[in-house]
Parts: C-alpha cells; structure tokens; sequence
C-alpha cells in the first residue's frame, strides 16, 4: 500500500481529540545561537511523551471486531510500546509488549501500567523477534510493527499537516530517522503541498542504516547510543522508498553532538527531551552555517529519557563548559593549610562540591598532602583565575578534568 496525502488527513480525523495537538513554537535562544529562526515542534507534549501515540492510534482503529477482541502484539523497548500499550487499553483492545530483558525498570513498569502484558525476551528488540512471532501464531494477535506500516506512517505523517497549519512558510524541517515512520509520514505530508521545503533526516552516527541503505550498501550498525530510540540496524522496506524519493539528505551525529544537544535544549531551550529528540538540534548545530538566517522546524520526537543518563549528561556538559572542575591541589599537612586553601577558591568565587584530602596514598613527601577539590565555576576563564589564585598563594595545583572545553 502506498501512504498518500489522502491518508494522512484521514489519519488525522481519527485522532483528533484522541491525540495531543501538538505545538510549534519558536525558540528566541536556540535562534540567537545558530543565527536561524528556530521552532520546535513539541511531540515531547504527548500523553506517552512521543510522537508514537499518533502512529498507534492509527493503527489499533484500523482493526476489524475479531482483530481487536484477539489483541495485538508489539515488540519495543521504549516509545513504541507505551503508545500502543496506552491506547489499546483506551480502545479496550488486549496488548502484549515483548521487551528486551535489559529494558530499563522505569519503562516496563510504565508500560505496564497501561495495562499491557509486558513479556522480557532476548537482549536486544531484534532477539525479541522470534518469540513476538510465535507468540502471534499461537494466540492470533495482529502485530504493530514500530515503523513499516502504512498505517503508522500515515498516522505519524500527521505531524507535518500541524507543522504546515503552524508555520507555513518554513524553509527546512530536521527529523530524526531510526526506521524513517516518522520521516516519511511528514515528507508525504510535505510534497503533496508542492512547497519547496528542504527535508533532512538525522540518524546516529552508529546506527547509519538508512544513509547507508540509499546508497545500497550495508554498513555495521551497533554500539551504546543515547538515541536508542533511532537505534535501528534496518531501515523500513516501505520507509525506504519514501525517504529516497522525498527526503533531500540524511546526515549523521555522534554522541558527544547528541548529548551537548540534549544538555542544550534543557538548559537552553528549557525543553526536556531523548538523545533521538535532540539529534535534529545536533544537526542543525553542527551545519549552522548552512542553515543562518532560514526559517527552521526541528521535529522534537520524545522527552523520556532515563533519569539517570538524563543527570549524567547534564554534569558531563557542566565539565565540557568549564562550570565543574577537579583540581589537585598539593598542600602541607599542617593544621589549617587545608582551610587555607580552601578559602582561596571560596574567595576567588569557586563553589567547592566535593573535597578528598588524602595523606596516605599519594607519592608525596610524609609532610605534604594531595587534596583532589571538585569546583564549581562561572566558565572555563573562571576555572583559570582560581587556579591562578591557588599557584599565587603557594599551593601548586593541576587540573585533573581533562575533557573540559574553552568557551
């Protein structure tokens, strides 16, 4: 079946009231920085917290009666599987949720809590596979495939028709791809406008399998990403034609552009959102050039993005940006030197977070001592004028926070 125009506005009919109407709203500071007007379409706003919702919707309302009484089954480890768990539960439709046995606690139990049967299987969504399809034979579920499905693609096509209504004279729109749904919803959406929009996808730089899959060759896929939601080793056999007809290029971001893009559309754009939410903002800074003084839409897919890897990326930019520091500081071991010490930071303007003071271990002389100092500071000009501070007051310091950046 080939998703028209046609299709996506019935799509969008059925969700209607069902679905969150989106916002697309421009983003004053992401614009000032990358010298383009920069919106943000905000499908992070969903019930679920992704742009899933409208694909799952879309395709649990196509079911017949005895499809729906069966149930359905779906293989995910995130986004997928709270979009169809969330709404076969509202349609009243039975659903069953295979995930990898690594899946994260906080999502099976939110997936669960929509009333899914969520099963653990395999350590991968492609392990999960085998057991979804004899799953589906035994118990006659239909499948909800995550992106190769007319319906899906359809319903996600549902996107651009709201970005078209809400800025219709955009000149580029940056979406992530995984399986390329999402991408090929909206550049349907797009042509059949006969507007001359540039569309660019973006995927992982360790999951290329779209860009590499245009250019008919098959590159290895895999690896730790933070963009698991665009994780994906092959492309859609119905997204692939869409995205090779419709899509003008598909560029890659590695995970260092991912995370600052996540750190910045938190701390900058006040939006939280998941490495493949962020990845459009990766590429866009990483062009920013190509794109000054043009009217841009970034396609914010999804905001749930584990608390954890969430805070460790913020701390992680904080040292990239030169505001956290860790700073051996070489003292005497004598009462009140370590106050010393410390009041040359706290007088220069250093937060102290963390103090190790270590006589013991250290290859220093028996009446020295080494104290590791983690600071907070202003930027990486600041982290200077306190080291500057400590060498000046006669305590000879290091900067052990290598992966720290000029501003």
């Amino acid at each position: 079946m080939t998703v028209t125009i046609d299709n996506i506005r019935a799509a969008a009919d059925t969700i209607r009231h069902a679905v969150v109407r989106t916002p697309t709203v421009r983003s004053g500071p992401l614009s000032e920085m990358v010298g383009a007007d920069v919106f943000l379409k905000l499908e992070t706003l969903q019930f679920t917290g992704s742009f899933k919702d409208r694909g799952a919707l879309i395709k649990l309302s196509s079911l017949d009666r005895e499809q729906a009484k069966n149930g359905v089954i779906a293989v995910s480890a995130g986004n997928h599987a709270q979009g169809v768990a969330y709404h076969a539960n509202r349609l009243g439709i039975p659903a069953t949720i295979i995930m990898p046995t690594s899946t994260p606690f906080t999502k099976i139990n939110r997936t669960e809590a929509f009333g899914a049967r969520v099963l653990l299987h395999g350590d991968s969504v492609s392990a999960c596979m085998p057991h979804a399809e004899e799953l589906m034979r035994a118990e006659d579920l239909t499948f909800v495939h995550p992106f190769d499905d007319p319906q899906i693609i359809a319903g996600q096509g549902t996107v651009g028709l709201e970005v078209l209504e809400d800025v219709p004279d955009l000149d580029v729109l940056i979406a992530p791809i995984g399986g390329g749904g999402l991408i090929s919803g909206i550049a349907t959406a797009f042509r059949a406008t006969g507007k001359s929009i540039e569309i660019v996808g973006v995927e992982a730089a360790l999951y290329p399998s779209m860009s590499q899959a245009l250019k008919g060759g098959d590159a290895p896929a895999g690896g730790e990403t933070i963009a698991e939601g665009i994780a994906i080793k092959q492309p859609g056999k119905l997204t692939l034609p869409i995205v090779r007809d419709h899509v003008d290029r598909v560029v890659t971001v590695d995970e260092m552009e991912l995370e600052d893009a996540v750190q910045t559309m938190v701390v900058t754009a006040k939006t939280l959102v998941e490495g493949a939410g962020a990845a459009p903002l990766a590429a866009l800074v990483a062009e920013r050039r190509r794109y000054r003084g043009k009217k841009v839409v970034l396609a914010v897919s999804g905001a749930n993005i584990d608390s954890r890897i969430l805070s460790s990326v913020l701390m992680r930019g904080l040292v990239r940006g030169g505001q956290m520091v860790r700073l051996r500081v070489l003292i005497s071991d004598a009462p009140g030197t370590l106050a010393k010490m410390t009041a040359q930071i706290g007088d220069a303007g250093g937060n102290i977070v963390e103090i190790v003071h270590q006589r013991m271990f250290f290859d220093v002389p028996v009446k020295q001592a080494e104290a590791d100092v983690i600071v907070e500071t202003r930027d990486a000009p600041h982290v200077e004028e306190i080291i500057d501070r400590l060498e000046a007051a006669g305590f000879p310091t290091t900067r052990l926070s290598d992966t720290a950046q000029p501003v």
